[in-house]
């Protein structure tokens, strides 16, 4: 009888134990995938200005003559170099900081979910070490949302005077 009582506390405690760690995982992994998918692309954003809304000539040059789409075994320019550089820049400024406060999330996510498809054109051998991590996060973020230490989360909690 007394092994069986022990089994069961032990039992209990194990259920106690992963129940909590859920628990904490809900609260803390969201933030963790927010920022962890932010960094990389906010630290690549900021190389893409000289002051505000002022493309660096570096991002001007990488989208005219260095990056080249890879489609069906062949490098094609992008069309409208300037304007993908410009919106490239916005993006990698924007999306980031939402992720990391929390707003608009899922948005967020899937708009660098896009924007690393888009990488993966233009860096192919770069999918294992960069690629691959960065969409697994975006998609996890699309999956389970901002979490509960979010501005998204506080939004849902407001009343709406429509309703």
């Amino acid at each position: 009888m007394t092994a069986h009582v022990n089994i069961t506390r032990g039992e209990n405690a194990l259920r106690d134990i992963k129940e909590w760690l859920a628990r904490v995982a809900q609260v803390v992994a969201p933030p963790v995938l927010r920022i962890a998918l932010a960094v990389p692309f906010f630290k690549s954003g900021l190389t893409k200005w000289d002051g505000f809304l002022s493309l660096s000539p570096a991002a001007e040059y990488l989208f005219e003559d260095e990056f080249k789409l890879h489609l069906f075994g062949q490098a094609y320019d992008f069309p409208l170099p300037t304007a993908f550089a410009f919106l490239d820049g916005i993006a990698e400024i924007v999306l980031p900081v939402l992720l990391i406060i929390g707003l608009a999330t899922r948005f967020s996510a899937l708009g660098l979910l896009v924007m690393t498809g888009v990488i993966q054109l233009v860096v192919p051998e770069g999918w294992a070490n960069f690629h691959l991590p960065w969409a697994g996060l975006a998609l996890a973020l699309i999956a389970l949302g901002p979490g509960p230490l979010s501005l998204d989360h506080l939004l849902e909690k407001l009343p709406r005077p429509w309703s």
